[in-house]
């Protein structure tokens, strides 16, 4: 490599690990496929915690939510800690840095103002001319959540999406549009075909953005995350891309029916119990965060317009590609993909995420094309997207700024001696997330999966080479005691450094 690579960092947001083309799903995704044709791809990539937050601010910072303070959501992350993560590294060491898209790093949703770009009811103090920095980026180009059950605020609230979306005075409009309830509506949870012009649509706008800076004047290497807010819920993605998938061809889980019976004490007791917190906290978890069991017919569309909105960001996925090769840097740039978690997608009956760690939540895409990396390659080893800073700091020759837990992947990449033998999760979960305190800790290996309720003792743990629809709890079976205790083991090899209190929440989302 005769000089340091740009690095383009490409996310989705609650986009499973399987739902690619490459991996045989019946979800049109042609530049993915393509990306990961000429690249490397990770079968067993995990995200360190299954919910926004923890899941970015561990990309970001390279630690597990525990250490760097963000263990659920409404936790912000802290300013001195973020700017140690991989952006400030990189910034430290000459690159470019920036940040495209849904951030998700602070509280939108905030009990009382915090002073932060993110927080909805600080946002006015940030004026039109603000570009960061923000959290070691040194420019960055945000929208407010990004997932229209919220519809974008009104200026002066709002950052620099929902600017350019009320420009044109044209704002209120736009917003009916976005709940707007195309036919056929067959009353599938937080489903509709939206009749939003695609041309406003925020991942149309992050796409758009993305293209304009890789586009533009670049005097040293650059560092840009490209943070595309789809598919997370509502599954709300506009024509055409609504309807790309007919809802009588995509493909249902294999098990889709709620077995809490056969299930420990947490998923009852995290789908039953009432949230706790203020009456509109309650309200709005009951409303947004979780849903009733849909007839088959309810998620083969709720599962047609996810992929549709998997479709819309693999389109901007393709024209960062192009913008690459037409501004002459491609073979000079390293892209990644990824997302933050996945979604359950009526696995087991259930749908979007919470503290039931199936592969469908817990398993993300992994895709590294560039300088050096093997076109084709499949890497089988568990890893995780705590592994990127690492990686990128790696890549760019940039010293860490504090310490990481993940790994650089280069060798993983590059050679065929490297291995890895496990990669770990965790998610602390407060009452009123959902209604019971909890402490989870899951590791995953090549075979076999244990998630841990670290206050009761009880877990889960399954061979998913044997069972890959998770249908059979060993944890208790005298017969995977040994794999058990070898993966409890594990878990106890984490960094030594978690935080010994929880962070107090300053909002809900």
């Amino acid at each position: 490599m005769s000089r340091r690579p740009n690095i383009v960092f490409i996310t989705s947001d609650q986009h499973r690990g399987d739902c690619f083309g490459f991996e045989g799903r019946a979800v049109k995704t042609p530049h993915l496929d393509e990306l990961a044709r000429a690249g490397t791809r990770f079968d067993a990539c995990i995200t360190p915690s299954v919910v926004c937050q923890p899941a970015r601010a561990a990309i970001l910072t390279g630690q597990l939510p525990r250490t760097n303070g963000v263990h659920d959501n409404g936790i912000d992350l802290e300013t001195a800690v973020g700017e140690k993560g991989f952006a400030g590294s990189l910034a430290a060491a000459g690159y470019e840095t920036a940040f495209i898209g849904k951030a998700h790093f602070s509280t939108y949703h905030t009990f009382e103002p915090t002073g932060r770009p993110e927080c909805i009811k600080s946002s006015a103090s940030y004026g039109d001319d603000w570009y960061g920095p923000y959290m070691g980026f040194q420019h960055v180009e945000l929208m407010m959540i990004g997932h229209n059950w919220f519809l974008p605020p009104k200026p002066p609230e709002g950052l620099h999406y929902e600017r350019w979306f009320y420009a044109d005075g044209q704002g209120e409009r736009k917003n009916g549009l976005y709940g707007c309830r195309l036919e056929p509506d067959v009353g599938a949870a937080q489903t509709w075909h939206s009749a939003l012009p695609v041309a406003w649509h925020n991942s149309t706008w992050t796409g758009d953005r993305a293209v304009e800076y890789i586009k533009g004047e670049h005097e040293k290497p650059f560092c840009l995350w490209v943070s595309l807010p789809d598919p997370h819920h509502p599954f709300d993605a506009p024509e055409p891309w609504s309807r790309m998938h007919d809802p009588l061809l995509v493909d249902l889980p294999v098990h889709r029916a709620r077995d809490l019976e056969q299930r420990p004490w947490w998923h009852r007791a995290a789908i039953e119990t009432k949230p706790k917190g203020t009456a509109e906290v309650v309200a709005t978890r009951q409303a947004y965060s979780r849903v009733e069991p849909q007839s088959d017919l309810q998620l083969r569309h709720m599962i047609a317009n996810y992929y549709g909105m998997i479709s819309l960001v693999d389109h901007q996925v393709g024209r960062i590609l192009i913008a690459l090769e037409e501004a002459g840097i491609a073979d000079d740039t390293l892209v990644v993909f990824s997302s933050d978690h996945g979604e359950m997608l009526g696995d087991h009956g259930l749908v979007l995420k919470g503290p039931m760690h199936y592969e469908g939540v817990l398993r993300v895409g992994m895709i590294v094309r560039g300088p050096g990396v093997p076109a084709g390659k499949r890497v089988a080893d568990p890893v995780s997207t705590l592994d990127l800073a690492p990686t990128f700091s790696d890549y760019a020759g940039a010293p860490p700024l504090h310490n990481y837990h993940g790994h650089s992947l280069r060798p993983l990449i590059e050679t065929d001696s490297a291995s890895r033998d496990c990669a770990l999760n965790e998610w602390e979960l407060l009452p009123s997330r959902v209604g019971v305190p909890l402490s989870l800790r899951t590791v995953r290996t090549r075979r076999h999966k244990l998630t841990l309720e670290a206050v009761s003792g009880a877990g889960e743990l399954y061979d998913l080479e044997n069972d890959p629809h998770e249908m059979n709890n060993l944890f208790d079976d005298p017969a995977a005691a040994s794999v058990r205790r070898e993966l409890e083991a594990m878990l106890q090899n984490r960094p030594d450094d978690m935080r010994p209190e929880l962070s107090i929440p300053v909002g809900t989302a």
